[in-house]
């Protein structure tokens, strides 16, 4: 296999040969609502694009600084990306708050980067403006709306010195709200870690990738948008918000557009066996689809072999689910599924895994496993006991270390937390450095097994949540719970992903823990200001919070005792968010052509409670859906149900324009009669 690029210094080089050799062959192409051609990018049309940015960037001396980046996903933010490298400006990828939603998160990123410019589009430059204006540090200077930059400025560009080891971007994960830690990625990083998908994934020019995940994730950026540009062949993306609302769409792009690389977390597979029908899947030929990547949280054996098996039948190879796992202190990729293999997959005995023992079990307690794969290009990977930091025996789980080329320099202005994660060193044997991933697992075969976390962030649908975030944000919204008292952590129900959080109360509360009331005000808050939803609120007595002798609560022991149901439980609260059951929608989604606002309303009232697990009669018309802490994959799948209900493609944006059921049945049933009206 041919391996490209070898000579690169930077990402750079990448998009002005490209742009020389090939200028009127599309890289890009951005399917409005998921399905149609909208806009599209040639290699010329990028490289100026992001000679215009970077002229006027150079033209107000930012070289070096920072520049947050607010873009919904498509080709504005990749032009801005590509405009900040062309001036050396550090690219600080972010995504801008939806409407009514915290930002928080957002001030905090500028603050930690010390951005001085905030770029974005000139449709969300008043908003975006009017809410983070009040709240910007002293050092910020400039917003700027690249697309009313003009073509006249490209001429003004002037090359810049980068070298393979200056700072690209900073990756702020979605991670800490109080402490973000921006991941500082140079372009050394980047080439290699797009040698190493390469060779991986088997790629050449002709490799077409299909894309919906989020442009300022790891995985969207440096997967979906540079690997194609690496190739020089070309990428097909979509919103995340259409993949959510319809996920038949992803696979039909995949399908027109032959494509042959795709994938996203475990998640976007289960939802697609969810949502995409038997008829539907008639339309698919999934033969060009070589490459299925699947990472960023647990990948689940039961999801592979339900979504082989359900698929098959559109040409989908047996060899083409690629188990894969990596994060963005390692640029990206670490280990993938060579092309051209099955998934691995292992049955362990589930006792002895407990004492980070691995040992082989075939019966029905045993715990699967599914392989991610081989490091390449020079990456090692090395188990080592997170306690003496000494090497682990064969048979032994212990936390995953590795070093190359792709690892990234740290992170921005945290020499502390650069040092513990970046800078560790073998005791047995002195050899180092090496990054310490946080993750637990063990070498067999050749092969990575990932068993669980060292650390206790919360992963749910491939982002990272902080615990001490949520424990802080749930005290804070109600008098029943005691600071330093909760713990929060994520287990599996269903095949997904739920959040827990275990939580202390106050003595005055001991007798009658309103439950009810306290759940309602944190899925509330934890909705608003995260986008989770919350599945289970447990309340304990005080002091009864497994804790160190320092006080340090002990969230992973804490776990345990939840699952082994040995916690002291005063009240305990469950919201059944599940999977829904399609066969009770089939009878009621079914285009409607008369219906009055007290239909629309009745109709939402009926599919919260669905979706919430909740009886009718507590949903209340004119609250905010926020109050009942609605996550956003909830929210899309509710609006794609009432586009079915009512035969109308409707925006997902109206659940915030109009944002309780009082106001959305009253804005739909009016349009409905401006119609018949106006026809």
């Amino acid at each position: 296999m041919t391996i490209i690029g070898m000579g690169y210094q930077n990402v750079i080089e990448v998009l002005q040969t490209r742009a020389r050799q090939q200028p009127n062959d599309r890289i890009f192409v951005f399917l409005k609502d998921g399905e149609t051609e909208s806009a599209g990018l040639t290699y010329f049309q990028l490289d100026r694009q992001a000679r215009v940015i970077a002229a006027h960037l150079q033209s107000l001396n930012l070289a070096g600084e920072r520049a947050l980046l607010l873009y919904p996903s498509g080709l504005e933010f990749i032009s801005a990306f590509f405009g900040c490298l062309y001036a050396g400006v550090i690219a600080v990828p972010a995504y801008p708050p939806r409407p009514n939603r915290s930002f928080q998160r957002i001030q905090s990123i500028i603050q930690d980067a010390q951005a001085i410019a905030i770029l974005t589009t000139s449709t969300l430059y008043p908003s975006l403006a009017s809410k983070l204006a009040p709240r910007l540090p002293p050092q910020f200077q400039h917003w700027i709306a690249t697309d009313t930059l003009t073509f006249d400025l490209a001429p003004q560009w002037q090359k810049v010195s980068i070298q393979s080891e200056t700072i690209a971007l900073l990756q702020y994960t979605s991670g800490s709200t109080n402490e973000p830690k921006g991941i500082m990625v140079s372009h050394g990083n980047l080439i290699h870690n797009q040698q190493q998908i390469q060779q991986i994934f088997g790629h050449d020019h002709q490799s077409i990738v299909v894309g919906w995940l989020p442009l300022f994730h790891d995985m969207g950026l440096i997967g979906n948008v540079l690997q194609p540009l690496y190739l020089g062949s070309q990428a097909i993306l979509m919103s995340p918000i259409d993949f959510l609302q319809k996920p038949l769409r992803w696979l039909k792009a995949i399908s027109h557009y032959q494509a042959h690389t795709s994938g996203g977390p475990n998640f976007a597979y289960d939802l697609c066996l969810s949502k995409i029908s038997l008829e539907q899947r008639e339309q698919l030929d999934l033969r060009s689809w070589q490459v299925a990547f699947n990472g960023a949280e647990p990948i689940r054996a039961e999801t592979l072999q339900k979504f082989r098996d359900y698929f098959l039948p559109c040409g989908l190879s047996r060899t083409a689910l690629t188990p894969c796992y990596g994060m963005a202190e390692a640029t990206l990729m670490i280990t993938a599924k060579h092309q051209g293999t099955e998934p691995l997959f292992l049955s362990l005995d589930s006792q002895h895994l407990q004492q980070n023992q691995v040992k082989l079990n075939q019966a029905t307690t045993s715990y699967h496993l599914v392989g991610v794969g081989q490091s390449q290009n020079h990456c090692q990977i090395v188990i080592v006991d997170p306690e003496t930091y000494r090497t682990c025996d064969p048979d032994q789980v212990g936390e995953i270390w590795i070093t190359g080329k792709s690892v990234a320099q740290g992170y921005w202005r945290n020499t502390r937390a650069s040092r513990e994660s970046f800078q560790a060193y073998l005791k047995d044997t002195g050899q180092g450095p090496f990054l310490r991933t946080g993750d637990l697992g063990f070498l067999y075969k050749g092969e990575l097994w990932i068993t669980g976390r060292l650390k206790e962030i919360i992963i749910i649908r491939g982002a990272n949540y902080y615990p001490q975030d949520l424990e802080i944000l749930a005290q804070q919204n109600h008098p029943a719970l005691r600071l330093n008292g909760g713990a929060a952590f994520a287990v599996e129900k269903n095949g997904i992903e739920q959040l827990v959080l275990v939580q202390e109360i106050e003595r005055s509360y001991l007798n009658n823990p309103p439950v009810e009331e306290i759940a309602t005000v944190v899925r509330q808050a934890i909705a608003a200001e995260y986008d989770l939803h919350l599945q289970t609120l447990v309340l304990i007595k005080p002091a009864s919070l497994p804790k160190t002798s320092s006080g340090k609560i002990k969230r992973v022991a804490c776990r345990a005792d939840f699952l082994q149901q040995r916690l002291p439980i005063l009240a305990k609260w469950e919201s059944s968010q599940g999977e829904l059951d399609r066969a009770f929608l089939a009878t009621d989604i079914c285009p409607q052509s008369n219906f009055s606002q007290a239909d629309i309303a009745s109709w939402l009232q009926m599919r919260l409670a669905v979706y919430l697990r909740l009886s009718p009669d507590k949903i209340d018309i004119e609250q905010c859906f926020d109050y009942y802490g609605m996550d956003s994959v909830q929210v899309v799948s509710a609006m794609e149900d009432l586009s079915a209900w009512l035969g109308e493609n409707f925006d997902v944006t109206l659940f915030w324009q109009y944002p309780s059921i009082a106001a959305l049945s009253e804005h739909l049933a009016s349009q409905k009669i401006s119609r018949q009206t106006h026809p």
